[in-house]
């Protein structure tokens, strides 16, 4: 497991700013390699607002964006226009504003597409699939984004349900969600774990508590955050609000 390095900014203002700084700079590097990128976007006011700030950053134009491939760790299954659609978010605030090309955005099945709940989750796992490493069945992210919930949960796994807790799939329906709507797909633990960096962002004061538990160490079935571990680095990126329980010894001040 790799160690968490916490990554503390005055307010969300500065987080976004912060983050997207970084963001820019490594898909610049990454995509210098002239390889393929993956990364994996999560929704939310946080999510929303670093990729605005990338998409308004000064080295956006000049990344090649056909190298760069998006996914969501976890989507609302309501109809593509839905403003709960982390994929809508996200196309408005970067995608569509700097050019990524549509085959490089891979946005899971909405209630348009004449799919049930189940067969959008196996389609979105066989989009995966063909995106993998040979013999494998997922790509592994360069980067991963989570938000977190004041409940803990990452993407749509929650808190004592038994999504978090498998292993043999890497896409799964939800139902009855505790935080609507109430359907969703997800990816699964795994999935996120084989992401070289995750990069979670988290601002307020109602995220303060979840937050200290991922630090102490808390185990992922009640609390999902803790249980997100990067390959390479795991950063928890927070403002100065969300930070009332982290531990001086676990900032990071030079990161």
């Amino acid at each position: 497991m790799t160690d968490r390095r916490v990554v503390v900014l005055p307010d969300k203002e500065q987080l976004a700013e912060n983050v997207a700084n970084r963001f820019v700079g490594r898909l610049a590097q990454l995509t210098q390699e002239g390889r393929d990128v993956h990364v994996s976007l999560t929704g939310g006011g946080m999510g929303t607002a670093v990729l605005a700030a990338a998409a308004a950053h000064g080295w956006a134009r000049q990344i090649d964006w056909s190298l760069v491939h998006f996914w969501w760790s976890d989507e609302r299954f309501v109809p593509h226009g839905d403003e709960q659609r982390n994929a809508g978010q996200a196309r408005a605030a970067l995608l569509d504003r700097v050019g990524v090309p549509d085959g490089n955005v891979h946005e899971p099945a909405s209630t348009d597409d004449g799919l049930s709940l189940e067969e959008a989750a196996d389609a979105y796992a066989a989009e995966l699939a063909r995106h993998a490493a040979e013999g494998g069945a997922w790509p592994a992210f360069d980067i991963c984004f989570l938000g977190v919930g004041p409940d803990g949960h990452i993407a749509s796994l929650f808190p004592d349900r038994a999504e978090v807790l498998v292993t043999d799939r890497s896409v799964l329906p939800v139902r009855q969600s505790p935080k609507p709507p109430p359907e969703r797909v997800t990816f699964t633990l795994p999935v996120i774990n084989a992401s070289a960096d995750i990069w979670m962002v988290v601002a307020g004061a109602d995220k303060a508590a979840a937050l200290g538990l991922v630090l102490a160490g808390a185990g992922p079935a009640s609390v999902p955050a803790a249980g997100a571990e990067g390959t390479s680095s795991t950063v928890v990126f927070v403002d100065q609000a969300a930070a009332a329980d982290v531990p001086e010894d676990l900032i990071d001040p030079e990161y």
